[in-house]
């Protein structure tokens, strides 16, 4: 394992959470207008999160789990996950993503997120039901493709059901158990 590599995508993950703690709305709303200055910061951690992450990829691929442990790959998910304003750099980020699960070094469940992030960034229905927008101050789920069976591929992909999630969505705790 690379623990240089792993550190500094740790690093840059937990920047990346700290910038959005910032910006997280209070309790029971969607919505905030940030300050400048919040904006600002957050813009500036993912363009240099995202242009670091490219270069990486570019020289090594992706940083799976033997070279950059399971931490480090899961901090290597986020930084991809919120590359939104590069939205070519993101489908980059999950192709390479899908050759490191299908490898078994990556998470499925974070190639689903990712999955569904490219796919509603280009105005195609998510497979997952992983990302919500807010309309008029209320949270829902971005449109589905064949929500029938939403709740198997979720399950394939090691995702707690749709319900489940959707109710931790409003309650404002994405990442419980």
């Amino acid at each position: 394992m690379d623990e240089e590599l792993r550190q500094e995508l740790l690093a840059r993950a937990e920047e990346d959470q700290r910038v959005r703690r910032r910006a997280a709305p209070p309790k029971g709303q969607y919505e905030i207008r940030l300050p400048d200055e919040v904006a600002e910061e957050w813009e500036r951690v993912h363009a240099e999160n995202t242009r670091w992450l490219a270069e990486l990829v570019a020289a090594r691929g992706w940083p799976g789990r033997t070279v950059a442990g399971e931490d480090g790959a899961g901090a290597a998910w986020l930084l991809a996950q919120h590359a939104d304003r590069d939205p070519g750099l993101q489908r980059t980020f999950l192709e390479a993503l899908r050759g490191a699960v299908a490898e078994g070094e990556a998470s499925p469940a974070n190639l689903a997120y990712l999955e569904d992030r490219v796919r509603v960034h280009d105005g195609r229905p998510q497979l997952y039901g992983t990302q919500f927008t807010v309309t008029d101050g209320i949270l829902e789920p971005s449109p589905v493709e064949d929500p029938q069976r939403l709740d198997e591929r979720r399950a394939q992909a090691g995702l707690d059901p749709f319900a489940v999630y959707e109710a931790r969505m409003r309650a404002g705790r994405p990442e419980e158990d």
